[in-house]
């Protein structure tokens, strides 16, 4: 079947008053990110438009600014190694070897712009300072890079000397995305089918990421001390971090939705941990949150009156649980930088699996750096009471349990879908099922989904509601102030089948909202 141009379709689907998993209370900020995000790389450009044109840029890899405000010296600078030095080292020096173990080359001995297997690669990431010194590179050695990062510099740097930011360059069918922000570039190098706002949402992601680690005002400073500083050795360790979070984003829809997905549970038993963690947490001091968390999924938030948390930074807290297995072999006592509620200070995470018979992994996030013995003590009363409860086999059963898919429903014209729900940040999806069960099939569909979701959400011409039919699929999808809705058919769905399918579909999560959903927000 020939592609058909998407076509807005004008009538009703939904009964009014269904909008599953809606609440007056959240425990997430509901602020879209995607559109955040957009007005972030808007106000980037005016702050450096108000600067004017009085920073004088270079795109010498290996030189310090010539603007005189960033050539303030300290004696108590870190000496972190030029990255010259890794130039001159020899291929023995077993610090150029550990970076060539973690990208899993052959001891730097291959240009990666020579390599084909490098070149196949449908999304390259980079990270450089503004100074043009290489950072992270996603598939090889960024010491192999540089000239290209150089090259990349210079475009930032030319376009900054107008008082402007550059946001992206298109070649054929690869788009070439940039993030400035602070002191670090980050480019995004992709043949895939993501828009420029969403690739430009991932290199945001990764910025985070570093946040993280070091804080804002960290990452400030060593810049302000030293244009040319190398920020590979604070980031030591924590590449895998990146690397996840990219290969996470890759295959997860919860970061182009913005939103959480809940592990379903009976109303009763998630509200029993709830009370639990209320009951034995509530009277520690300068406790701010506390996250239980099981297959990438959350099981319950509980939090101090008068603070929220962000989805974003909930993402973040994901991507350190799913991407450090050490964390499953003891209690850990974590700083963790979150942007979205303090850009410039750590908090302190007790980070734990329940038990060994419960692999879903509890924080405890707190302002007092001295509290982890207390923190230990609290966990081990949670776990005791979740285990009298029958809680923790409440949780196996969940996580074990095959995801239900739209067949199971009784939807059988109906393949998948991306359900969410914005008053309280959260969205629900079945299970895979054929033609969706290898990996390229679930990639192209994840594809399908990101560009419907462009369509919705374009700046210079939003849709609400899509009705698509393609080769291989229908798609439908549909935006409204409550709620975002993708949908994927049969190839030869009728329309008036498909919005009968979507009332059904929309009842039935009516119905099973508090199982699927926290429609509430539990306070300390």
């Amino acid at each position: 079947m020939a592609e058909k141009e998407p076509c807005i379709v004008e009538d009703g689907i939904v009964e009014s008053g269904i909008e599953p998993g809606a609440s007056g209370e959240t425990l997430l900020v509901t602020t879209d990110s995607f559109e955040e995000y957009e007005q972030e790389m808007n106000s980037s450009v005016n702050d450096r438009q108000m600067k004017g044109s009085k920073n004088n840029r270079t795109s010498d890899t290996g030189e310090e600014s010539l603007d005189t405000s960033c050539r303030k010296t300290n004696s108590t600078t870190p000496n972190v190694p030029d990255l010259r030095d890794f130039e001159n080292s020899s291929l023995d020096d077993p610090e150029v070897d550990d970076v060539a173990q973690r990208l899993g080359n052959s001891r730097l001995d291959t240009n990666p712009l020579r390599c084909k297997e490098w070149l196949a690669h449908k999304k390259h990431i980079f990270i450089l300072s503004q100074a043009g010194k290489p950072i992270y590179s996603r598939y090889s050695s960024e010491d192999k890079l540089v000239t290209v990062m150089g090259v990349m510099q210079a475009l930032v740097s030319f376009v900054q000397v107008g008082n402007d930011m550059i946001k992206s360059v298109h070649a054929g069918d690869t788009n070439f995305v940039f993030f400035v922000n602070g002191p670090l570039i980050l480019v995004a190098v992709s043949k895939t089918q993501e828009s420029v706002s969403q690739l430009t949402l991932q290199l945001m992601y990764v910025y985070n990421q570093i946040v993280s680690v070091l804080t804002q005002s960290q990452l400030n400073k060593v810049y302000e001390q030293r244009r040319s500083f190398d920020l590979r050795r604070l980031l030591t360790g924590s590449e895998r971090l990146i690397d996840h979070l990219l290969n996470f984003m890759d295959r997860e829809p919860a970061f182009f939705l913005g939103a959480i997905k809940c592990l379903p549970l009976a109303p009763a038993m998630r509200s029993s941990i709830t009370q639990t963690i209320i009951q034995t947490c509530g009277k520690i001091k300068n406790l701010v949150f506390a996250i239980l968390l099981a297959n990438n999924q959350l099981v319950t938030l509980v939090r101090m009156n008068k603070f929220c948390l962000h989805s974003v930074d909930l993402h973040l807290i994901q991507n350190l649980v799913d991407g450090s297995e050490s964390l499953k072999t003891a209690e850990s006592w974590t700083p963790i930088c979150l942007p979205r509620f303090n850009q410039n200070g750590y908090m302190h995470s007790h980070v734990s699996y329940l038990a060994e018979d419960c692999q879903a992994c509890l924080l405890l996030l707190t302002v007092d750096r001295d509290v982890f013995f207390i923190l230990s003590e609290a966990k081990q009363k949670i776990v005791e009471k979740l285990r009298r409860t029958n809680c923790l086999e409440a949780i196996n059963e969940s996580m074990n349990k095959p995801s239900i898919t739209t067949a199971d429903i009784g939807l059988s014209e109906m393949r998948h879908v991306l359900y969410k729900c914005k008053s309280t940040a959260q969205f629900w999806s079945p299970g895979f099922q054929p033609p969706y069960i290898t990996e390229e099939e679930i990639e192209r569909l994840l594809g399908l989904y990101q560009g419907l979701h462009h369509k919705l959400h374009n700046t210079s011409r939003p849709l609400k509601l899509i009705f698509q039919q393609l080769e291989k699929e229908t798609m439908l999808a549909w935006v409204t102030a409550s709620f975002e809705l993708y949908v994927t058919f049969e190839p030869l769905v009728t329309k008036p089948d498909a919005i009968e399918a979507i009332n059904k579909l929309m009842k039935w999560i009516k119905k099973e909202e508090e199982r699927l959903f926290i429609l509430n927000s539990p306070t300390f």
